[in-house]
């Protein structure tokens, strides 16, 4: 998937079709959207600048559940409760930060960002 870059695509003042002086560089091109759910364990690794290389949950059965004592332990996730960026992510079970886990530890909030972090951790809500 291509994104139009700023001032490639642009018409002229006039109206009239500006053309590209050039092509689009490798560090400009995009990807699809990462949209984690919950499944059997599967990252997706990506090649940044410099070298350097980004992994992303696609599917996650597991978190990493911390409690208020700060001791963290792998719970299995069993579903998606509530995800306050979208609501249709709660109905098809996207994984984001701020989202409420069903997890076996209990309610339990992801801190961090499976697509950017490459794992899942999150902070207890309630004890079952």
């Amino acid at each position: 998937m291509t994104r139009p870059i700023e001032n490639l695509t642009k018409r002229k003042s006039t109206g009239g079709r500006s053309r590209p002086h050039r092509g689009r560089r490798a560090y400009e091109k995009d990807g699809y959207a990462i949209e984690p759910l919950v499944g059997e364990a599967s990252t997706r690794a990506s090649r940044r600048r410099g070298g350097s290389i980004s992994t992303g949950v696609i599917f996650a059965d597991s978190a990493n559940v911390s409690d208020s004592s700060g001791k963290s332990t792998k719970s299995k996730i069993l579903r998606v409760k509530k995800s306050p960026a979208n609501r249709d992510y709660e109905r098809r079970g996207v994984i984001t930060r701020g989202a409420v886990l069903d997890t076996e530890a209990g309610e339990a909030v992801v801190t961090s960002r499976p697509t950017a972090d490459g794992v899942v951790n999150a902070v207890l809500l309630s004890k079952k």
